[in-house]
């Protein structure tokens, strides 16, 4: 049993599966349940979102193209729009770390949206004749071609979020630059004293940083913008009608408002993962200036009485138990360790 209360019987090509009745999931969500126990934790819900999404458009279009009957495409578009809706994410189970380049979570994401189709259409879940999670909601996809494509839309729904955050931090930073340009100060390097500049000099470089770090995110953003999706199994469209690739990434395109096209090469698409890599890349480099730039605040802060003292960060919070006074530089250092 999956599960120490009341549990349901549903099959798969290795047989049969006991799932807890109040479940979506179905047979090899159980399965990768008692497989994958790694890590404990839950993919990241725009993850979740974005799988979601492919499968509305794969429905939409397959419908479209006479592919899947009416009645099911819009009990699976239903199901998939309550999920988008913030509903039955607790029933999205499978652990991060899996086996089968994903297919445990495209399987878990299949079988949710078929038992909640078949709860819509008035039928109980495991039903599948009446809905497949592999022949309808899985229908012309492969997890070789959905994953890639929802690992792409994930990082595109979630960077506006980065970058209007990057943004207010580097205007925030060039704001202080124009207040501090009449304060002058000892320039340093290799922690010597040099050259005089001003506090300004320092915090508009900063600015800038944050700045070309932006501009070289927004720049990989957009290799991201090819999907591989319609490729299924090896990149050749193998089992989707030929006009199924362009058809549900512009449903996508038109859901999420996303200038999403089909990759120039869906081999290439499937078998590289170098774009999310370099985004990967760019949020490294990111990592480094913002570390570099905390570690600069946390210097120039010190003190105040023996050090430079040459900033004051505002103090958030005491900063001993021993030390009455004392305030510690803990937002640089909260930064730091992340």
């Amino acid at each position: 049993m999956t599960d120490d209360g009341p549990y349901r019987i549903e099959r798969d090509s290795l047989g049969e599966v006991e799932v807890p009745v109040d479940a979506l999931y179905g047979a090899q969500t159980a399965r990768a349940l008692l497989n994958f126990t790694v890590t404990g934790l839950h993919v990241n819900p725009r993850f979740v979102e974005a799988y979601v999404l492919i499968k509305k458009a794969a429905a939409m279009a397959n419908s479209e193209l006479g592919e899947l009957d009416t009645e099911r495409a819009e009990h699976i578009i239903a199901a998939a729009d309550e999920v988008l809706a913030g509903g039955h994410r607790e029933h999205f189970v499978v652990d991060p770390i899996n086996a089968g380049a994903g297919t445990s979570f495209n399987m878990n994401t299949n079988e949710v949206l078929a038992n909640r189709a078949l709860q819509l259409m008035g039928r109980e879940p495991g039903d599948l004749e009446a809905i497949s999670p592999n022949d309808h909601v899985n229908m012309a996809q492969s997890t070789n071609d959905t994953f890639p494509t929802a690992m792409h839309l994930s990082v595109l729904l979630l960077h506006p979020e980065l970058d209007a955050a990057v943004a207010e931090l580097e205007a925030a930073l060039k704001a202080k630059g124009e207040e501090f340009s009449g304060v002058v100060k000892s320039g340093r390097t290799h922690l010597q004293d040099a050259v005089p500049t001003t506090l300004g000099n320092e915090f508009t470089a900063y600015g800038v940083t944050l700045e070309k770090v932006r501009a070289r995110l927004n720049a990989l953003r957009d290799d991201l913008l090819e999907l591989p999706l319609g490729g299924t199994a090896v990149g050749t469209g193998t089992n989707a009608h030929p006009r199924y690739r362009e058809t549900a990434i512009g449903y996508l395109a038109s859901m999420t408002g996303l200038e999403v096209r089909p990759a120039r090469d869906m081999r290439e698409a499937m078998q590289s993962r170098q774009g999310i890599a370099a985004y990967s890349g760019g949020l490294r480099a990111l990592a480094i200036e913002l570390t570099r730039i905390a570690n600069d605040l946390r210097l120039l802060g010190s003190g105040p009485t023996s050090g430079l003292a040459e900033v004051r960060l505002p103090p958030v919070q005491p900063g001993s138990s021993i030390m009455p006074g004392k305030v510690n530089p803990v937002m640089s250092e909260c930064l730091n360790m992340l």
